[in-house]
């Protein structure tokens, strides 16, 4: 992949103030349950010239949006729901939507606004419902419901009811009497109802803790006791005149986690009947729960601690009872952990394993004696996508012979083997659908590394462009005139002979008789892959240091996200640390042995979270390779990350307590003779700003000299705050031109 241009040098405030480069999105776009119409929030004609209003955190408030549909094979659009219709009575401005959903027969819509950050995402907010036969538009909730206080709020099946959390409670509310029933009262500072504490939702990527039956008579739900899982305090010392101390229950690798089970309550007599799954709750994980595609059972999933074990189970619904369905089980750990997908026959669901080395999708049957797997190869499956039931068809994501770039394809769900790729061959890099529920439309985007995303309505699956909703011309054409050297795709081979997949870009005006310094970014952990074919804004300050006469690399290291089977993400399990640093210097060594143009006395290298913990592995253990650390929101000592993820993919402390001291940088910190740049956000709630201070003690003990900044009260993202983001970059871009362009 080459590209030469000699053109336009880019500075940080281009990218990180004025945002130049970042590219543009459609509209949210949400298909309908049934059909292929589909509905977008869209600026009211005379206001798209509005200026926009700021939330308290700073973020754009979306004012005088209407709720648009549109016919794709026609593109003609209707506007569904007017700011009349949104705006409150006594009120001059509509209701700014943060979210919004559909009862089933689309009568009636949920309008979330007002909306307040709980952890990452904005969970916390505000609920009214419209009626379209009539245009009542009222809040829910009653006069005694604080503002901004409602969470994961959804109608039950049959549109008759409202439900959320509200202050670790679950409450129905009925729609036409507008009467307010809780469905549990236990709530305490250690009890939570209908949603999660800080691990559960961070590892298992799962929010939301409620469900409505099918028939709306019931909702299961998660219950979680955290009292035995420890606080951990976060300070924030800029906002008040004394400062204002976060409690978060957080439970560190080896300490007790919070216990979680599963009730299920009937709306009509509010009385909790517990699921009786085995086991100690606190030694146990609940991280998935739905109803079995009918309203008499629901299908649980439930892990050990060492997470190599999934038991499913159905669980009677007016008992509680529970029989086993089928087990997953890894020697080392379970990775994949999605809700199965049920056919319409409601006799088998879709289900991602890797029981036969690979991620593939299996249809089993609702007994699950009869497993069929429906994407076979040596290949991963990365997405499930949908299903055409109706035409025997299910859609994936995969790229079987390229592991940096993503297709769509598709597979016959008899099982009969044909498979076939639909992203035409010319739309290489990343490919991502939002595809219609009867998978005949989608919503298909487009980027690669150095070409901003194209958005476009497409037909399948012929997969015919029928209106580019975003085509990103102007950017693209910006990024066209940089001044740029050539961009490659590689690979090297690691000391055992394991191929690591990696990029280059080389400055403009390169000659390869010449001596270049190189950055490397890095990541190495088992969620992330850094060597992707895909736009980032990463990209773009890349090739901004490229011009300042730098190399830019990245490799991934074993275990990472890529998709590349079972054994290759396995092979780090309990060695976290040391084979992820191993691997990136295999691969530095192998890249100076091919291409002499690489000053390998000057090697920069950087990461954030866990790339910023790779960073201090690789500076400490191998100093002579690697020169200047940028190390952002690292885990020095692992034994400081919280139990779910770093025991899956570290094991359990009692068994492998030694590795957790040899994996961890800390141990490794007085090995250090090049300079290194520590950042880290003091109300970082993710990787705690206390490894980062642990790892300052040690550096000081041994006399190892090192460079600091600590960004008051921001998160895990270091973006809080005005001029964050472009502080941020500036300081690492200074740190390697002051330390790396010294020959």
């Amino acid at each position: 992949m080459v590209k030469h241009t000699d053109g336009v040098n880019i500075t940080n405030e281009d990218i990180f103030k004025k945002w130049e480069y970042n590219p543009k999105r459609p509209g949210v776009v949400r298909w309908g349950e049934k059909g292929a119409s589909f509905t977008a929030l869209e600026t009211a004609k005379g206001f798209e010239d509005a200026e926009l209003e700021k939330d308290r955190y700073g973020d754009d408030i979306k004012l005088y949006e209407e709720i648009v549909s549109y016919d794709p094979a026609t593109l003609e659009r209707t506007i569904l729901i007017t700011l009349a219709q949104l705006t409150p009575k006594g009120s001059d401005k509509a209701l700014p939507i943060d979210d919004y959903k559909w009862s089933k027969d689309r009568s009636l819509v949920l309008i979330y606004t007002n909306a307040e950050y709980v952890w990452r995402d904005k969970t916390r907010g505000e609920y009214w419902v419209l009626n379209l036969a009539n245009d009542d538009l009222w809040k829910l909730g009653d006069e005694k419901s604080e503002p901004s206080q409602m969470m994961f709020g959804k109608f039950s099946p049959d549109g008759s009811q409202f439900a959320y959390v509200m202050h670790n409670n679950i409450y129905v509310q009925d729609l036409k009497s507008r009467k307010i029933t809780a469905l549990t009262t236990d709530a305490s500072d250690t009890i939570i109802n209908g949603l999660f504490d800080w691990a559960y939702e961070e590892e298992f990527s799962i929010q939301d803790g409620f469900r409505w039956s099918p028939d709306s008579k019931r909702i299961a739900y998660w219950q979680l006791d955290t009292h035995a899982a420890k606080d951990f305090f976060i300070i924030n010392n800029t906002d008040t005149l004394y400062p204002k101390v976060t409690a978060i229950p957080y439970p560190k690798v080896g300490e007790e986690n919070s216990g979680a089970r599963i009730g299920i309550v009937p709306i009509e007599k509010p009385e909790t009947i517990w699921v009786t799954l085995p086991g100690v709750p606190k030694d146990m994980y609940v991280p998935r729960m739905a109803w079995a595609d009918n309203a008499e059972q629901i299908l649980i999933q439930q892990m050990n601690r060492k997470q190599d074990t999934n038991t499913v189970f159905y669980a009677d619904a007016m008992t509680g009872k529970i029989s086993p369905v089928f087990v997953e089980k890894e020697e080392t750990f379970l990775d994949t952990l999605e809700d199965p997908n049920w056919l319409k026959d409601s006799q088998s669901f879709l289900w991602k394993s890797e029981r036969d080395g690979w991620k593939h999708i299996y249809r089993i049957s609702r007994d699950g004696k009869s497993v069929t797997d429906l994407t076979p190869g040596d290949f991963d499956v990365t997405e499930f996508v949908s299903v055409d039931e109706e035409n025997n068809w299910l859609y994936f994501m995969a790229s079987p012979d390229n592991v940096a770039q993503r297709y769509l394809h598709r597979s016959r769900l008899d099982g009969s083997g044909q498979m076939e790729q639909v992203t035409p061959v010319e739309n290489q890099g990343t490919n991502s659908y939002k595809i219609s529920a009867d998978s005949t439309w989608a919503i298909h985007t487009v980027s690669s590394f150095l070409k901003p995303p194209v958005s476009s309505l497409i037909s399948l699956p012929d997969h015919k462009v029928h209106h580019v909703l975003e085509d990103n011309k102007e950017l693209a054409d910006k990024i066209a005139n940089l001044s740029m050297g050539d961009l490659e795709f590689y690979s090297v081979e690691a000391q055992d002979g394991l191929r690591l997949d990696g990029y280059m870009m080389r400055p403009p005006h390169f000659d390869s008789k010449k001596k270049y310094p190189i950055i490397h970014f890095v990541y190495g952990d088992p969620v992330g892959q850094t060597v992707r074919d895909v736009y980032s804004m990463r990209n773009v300050w890349s090739i901004m240091m490229s011009q300042k006469g730098f190399l830019i690399s990245s490799v991934d290291n074993r275990g990472t996200a890529a998709p590349r089977g079972r054994d290759w993400r396995r092979t780090i399990y309990g060695n976290v640390g040391p084979l992820g640093a191993r691997d990136q210097s295999d691969a530095l060594k192998a890249m100076c042995q091919r291409w002499d143009y690489i000053d390998c006395d000057r090697v920069g290298v950087w990461g954030h979270s866990g790339g910023g913990t790779l960073t201090l592995n690789v500076m400490f253990r191998y100093p002579e390779q690697f020169h200047v650390g940028v190390s952002r929101a690292p885990v020095p000592d692992l034994r400081l990350y919280d139990s779910i993820y770093q025991e899956r993919y570290s094991g359990l402390l009692t068994e492998f307590e030694d590795n957790y001291i040899e994996a961890s940088a800390i141990t490794h910190a007085k090995n250090l003779t090049g300079k290194l740049l520590l950042i880290h956000g003091t109300g970082d709630d993710n990787v705690h700003y206390q490894g980062t201070e642990r790892l300052q003690n040690e550096l000081i003990k041994h006399n190892r000299q090192f460079d600091f900044m600590a960004y008051p009260n921001r998160r895990h993202g270091l973006v809080e705050g005005e001029g964050s983001s472009l502080h941020l970059h500036t300081m690492q871009s200074n740190y390697f031109i002051e330390h790396l362009n010294q020959e």
